[in-house]
């Protein structure tokens, strides 16, 4: 089944626009250790009792990208979000053999097995590269013991260069489109500083057309925050990303929700991944929006995650340890410092 969603009633100015995108104080952060040593940073929201939700973010992103679907979500759902490694406040690896989808699944895995006690699950949601980590983690018998249901937002399973739009159709040399996109991703050179040329290239390449100057300066803060290394880094990987395995590996109820206007993930990808899908349960189509879906259409995305959580989540036992992670299993911190645990570093 395919929903559309208006762009017009996604953009309906929200009743306290001033706060949606402010960082969300969580009721508990925490760290694990990834298999390869690499430490992880995670916030838990909401209802340590209520229904999980477990947020991952994409390329060059961090967890104040989710701030606005937390809102929409809590305090009726228990919500963790995470930093992918190199990103927010999760450590920079040291050498390109810590960058791999190998290590999105570890992360993953580290993060599941702290914040869920054993026999509760959750409904998983990635956006871009968090989407890409749900994928590469699909076999792994943590996340499947755990994943109730799954939600891909802007994402894509392989093939990535030949489909991005950044460049406009009227270039129509494959090779030079390829070059041209490649050299985005791995590209280290420093993006800023803010401004309006570089506000008008994100907008451009990242959001829809008719998205507001609000959205603009949030997404130009977050991006702007990831360092440049890591960037680079992930952005190696995503050129050559290949997981169509992992999505067949996908064994749960599973929704698709893509922008039509998205140009780095364009909406052939979504088809593509639903027609391979074992248990697709519907395609979510935002009519006008671009990649960033999560930001441009926070109610229209918690809309589908609800809709997940009531047809396919359980409400977890009431006599279940609430939501605390295994003794020794993570290092957990008090909420501090909210925007700079959320922004990361500076490009």
């Amino acid at each position: 089944m395919t929903t559309a969603t208006g762009a017009g009633t996604a953009r309906v100015p929200h009743p306290r626009r001033a706060e949606r995108y402010l960082p969300p104080a969580p009721r508990r952060t925490a760290y694990v250790t990834s298999a390869d040593g690499t430490r992880v940073y995670y916030e838990e929201h909401g209802d340590a009792d209520a229904p999980t939700v477990v947020l991952a973010h994409g390329w060059t992103c961090s967890t104040l990208f989710w701030a606005a679907v937390i809102r929409e979500l809590t305090p009726a759902l228990r919500v963790i979000v995470y930093d992918q490694r190199g990103h927010g406040r999760s450590e920079i690896p040291r050498g390109r053999a810590r960058y791999s989808t190998d290590a999105l699944a570890d992360d993953l895995t580290s993060v599941l097995e702290d914040a869920l006690p054993d026999g509760r699950k959750a409904v998983l949601a990635g956006h871009s590269m968090g989407g890409m980590t749900l994928m590469a983690s699909a076999g792994r018998p943590a996340v499947r013991a755990r994943a109730a249901a799954v939600l891909l937002a802007s994402t894509g399973s392989g093939r990535l260069l030949p489909q991005t739009r950044v460049l406009p159709p009227r270039v129509r040399d494959q090779r030079l489109r390829d070059r041209f996109h490649r050299q985005l991703l791995v590209s280290a050179a420093p993006l800023g500083p803010d401004g309006p040329l570089l506000r008008a290239a994100l907008k451009y390449g990242v959001l829809g057309a008719g998205s507001t100057p609000e959205q603009v300066a949030f997404t130009t803060r977050i991006v702007t925050a990831c360092r440049r290394k890591p960037r680079a880094a992930w952005g190696r990987v995503l050129a050559a990303l290949d997981l169509d395995a992992g999505l067949a590996d996908l064994a749960v109820p599973t929704a698709v929700l893509v922008g039509t206007d998205d140009k780095l993930t364009p909406p052939a990808h979504a088809h593509r991944m639903l027609e391979r899908l074992r248990v697709p349960v519907g395609l979510t189509e935002l009519p006008g929006l671009g990649h960033m879906t999560p930001i441009e259409a926070p109610d229209a995305v918690a809309g589908v995650i609800r809709e997940l959580v009531r047809d396919h989540l359980a409400t977890p036992d009431p006599t279940a340890s609430g939501g605390a992670p295994a003794a020794g299993a993570g290092t957990s911190e008090p909420a501090k410092d909210e925007q700079t645990a959320r922004e990361g570093g500076t490009v």
